[in-house]
């Protein structure tokens, strides 16, 4: 359904990539994907035919945050790929507002997905990484064979919008100043250093790359008259009837998902019986706060569920 790719209105920035020297803990070889005239870029570890787990970032951060789990997972045996969304990270960075939407991000994605020719691929999805992801899954099911769900959902516009997101849609939208890795920092149990908040700082040298992280809050349906709401709904009717392998691990500290997971763990059958997890002590972005323990926990499920699908 969206397999067409957007095209581009205004300029393109690229992040010069001396801004990614010397990160700490993320010492990993980007690879790239021409999709529509943007460059996305991936980190792609371990054993290329090995099953492949999916780790897609979400607002405002890039795969960056992931460099805590790819260690663990790759030393489980797996291929561990975490793409960086288009207006993150080292991919490429429109300019325009115009070039951003919910649906570009999903016909982005689906592209790169498709061009990389990734399957029986387990998805960890968190935040934005969720919204988008969750919708690869749901579009192309058959390259799936799991779903790990972290603090993110599926809204269709039909539900209580939490405080905390209200706010921090009006501070995006609004505010002159956007301290990307102080936001990072503050989603945080544990806090970050300075190297790590100013890793979170690198893919944006100036306010003009960051347009796309200004508007990803605004994109989350959150009306039932957002353009996105049907794509959600269809995409929830995949879900309930979802037989493969299902987990959610959620924190317990995050006021913007708390609790999300109950409908996820009702509603889709192949959630039934699976080890789901509340991870305590960890904020928002819990692949910071819990990073090792969580891909622990993908490891064991992994492990313990059968690739039935995607291969």
């Amino acid at each position: 359904m969206h397999n067409t790719v957007p095209t581009l209105t205004g300029k393109v920035l690229r992040t010069p990539e001396a801004r990614f020297a010397n990160l700490p803990g993320f010492a990993y070889t980007p690879h790239y994907t021409d999709i529509g005239g943007l460059r996305i870029a991936h980190i792609d570890e371990g054993p290329r035919d090995a099953p492949v787990v999916l780790l897609m970032h979400g607002e405002p951060t890039w795969s960056y945050l992931y460099r805590k789990m790819i260690p663990v997972l790759v030393d489980a045996g797996y291929r561990v790929v975490a793409p960086d969304l288009v207006g993150f990270g080292r991919s490429d960075k429109p300019v325009a507002k115009a070039d951003y939407s919910y649906l570009h991000h999903v016909q982005w994605m689906t592209a790169w997905m498709l061009a990389n020719d990734l399957r029986g691929i387990t998805l960890f999805c968190q935040d934005w990484g969720s919204l988008i992801g969750l919708r690869l899954a749901a579009e192309q099911p058959d390259r799936f064979a799991r779903v790990v769900l972290a603090n993110g959902g599926l809204p269709t516009g039909m539900d209580d919008i939490p405080g905390a997101f209200k706010v921090w849609r009006a501070f995006s939208r609004y505010s002159p100043w956007f301290p990307i890795g102080r936001i990072v920092k503050a989603g945080c149990v544990n806090g970050l250093g300075p190297e790590e908040v100013a890793a979170y700082d690198a893919p944006f040298p100036s306010r003009s790359y960051k347009m796309g992280a200004r508007l990803f809050p605004g994109f989350v349906p959150t009306t039932p008259e957002d353009p996105e709401r049907a794509n959600n709904e269809r995409a929830w009717e995949i879900f309930k009837r979802w037989e493969k392998p299902f987990l959610t691990l959620f924190s317990d500290r995050d006021p913007v998902t708390r609790g999300g997971y109950k409908a996820w763990q009702k509603i889709v059958p192949g959630a039934q019986g699976q080890p789901h997890a509340t991870t305590r002590g960890a904020g928002h972005f819990l692949q910071e706060d819990k990073g090792p323990e969580i891909a622990k926990a993908v490891v064991a499920f992994m492990q313990s569920t059968p690739a039935s699908a995607g291969r």
